[in-house]
């Protein structure tokens, strides 16, 4: 049995979240808090994961998240447990060194389109090599500490459990409002 079935059911999705849904419903992070023992939260920029995470670890795995497509992302999953591996200022500066060393050539980018604003990641390497940059940078240091997979399967069910709804980025609203956005920029690019 793999160490990470329990958690194989949890959805990672685009962006910060509110509270998942029954499926998960989050980003990397917030799963990863959740899985490390903390009370649920939106993490919106880095800054916001409790003192133990690596922040430039924790920085590139939101910038996967955020940039892959929903069944890439779903790779993310296997490093939950992982995220939580903050270590000496030296060894943060060596991670983050590490990072930028691997993606340098790669920026976010602002463009203003007929109008509309639209924001965007350009990636100049694919998700594979991220997820083996991510891996390399988590070799760096100190590891987390192994969670018992019961505890951390029970820490995710209670979460799951306890939502009422799916997760606000499967609800219809948030669907429709999304394609608008979508096509207004689709439209702009297009004209």
């Amino acid at each position: 049995m793999d160490a990470f079935d329990h958690i194989l059911h949890w959805k990672l999705t685009h962006g910060s979240h509110p509270f998942p849904g029954k499926d998960g419903g989050t980003g990397i992070n917030e799963a990863a808090i959740v899985a490390a023992g903390f009370e649920y939260q939106a993490v919106r920029r880095v800054e916001d994961m409790p003192e133990c995470f690596s922040r430039p670890i924790c920085r590139l795995a939101m910038g996967l998240n955020d940039a892959a497509n929903d069944v890439e992302r779903q790779q993310l999953i296997r490093f939950v447990t992982r995220l939580a591996c903050a270590d000496t200022p030296e060894v943060e500066r060596e991670r983050a060194a590490y990072i930028h060393s691997r993606t340098a050539r790669h920026y976010t980018f602002l463009q203003i389109l007929k109008g509309a604003l639209a924001i965007g990641t350009v990636r100049h390497y694919t998700f594979l090599e991220g997820l083996q940059i991510l891996e390399g940078a988590l070799a760096i240091g100190r590891q987390a500490e192994a969670s018992a997979p019961e505890e951390v399967r029970t820490r995710m069910e209670t979460l799951q459990r306890s939502a009422t709804t799916e997760s606000i980025a499967d609800s219809p609203s948030f669907a429709k409002v999304k394609s608008w956005f979508e096509a207004k920029i689709h439209t702009a690019l297009a004209g």
